[in-house]
């Protein structure tokens, strides 16, 4: 089946600065498996040493997230869409509260 992987802006330098490429693949594994053997920089961007996609690598088919399917073995359809979003971490480092009657939100 063709289908089409979005390539996030931080990992477009493995792919020759390419937004998305188009792969022949029956499975999320295999086109997954198909991009890092075409782009082999982008492996460890996306795999643990053991194999296994890096819990801050999130890959989406059609929307939905594949750790709620069937994982690396969700069938493909053609013309479906994989998309991988990498976790952005961030934020407020510290949250507190003030115990009056006035709630107030102190960030830093």
């Amino acid at each position: 089946m063709a289908v089409k992987v979005i390539i996030p802006t931080p990992l477009r330098q493995y792919t020759g600065k390419q937004e998305s490429i188009q792969l022949e693949a029956g499975t999320v594994g295999e086109a997954l498996t198909g991009l890092t053997t075409r782009y082999s920089d982008l492996r460890r961007h996306l795999y643990t040493d053991e194999g296994k996609i890096r819990s801050f690598v999130n890959v989406y088919l059609n929307d939905e997230d594949i750790r709620y399917l069937s994982k690396e073995q969700t069938p493909l359809k053609e013309n479906d869409v994989l998309s991988i979003v990498p976790s952005i971490a961030g934020g407020a480092s510290s949250l507190s509260f003030a115990q009056d009657s006035n709630l107030r939100c102190i960030c830093s």
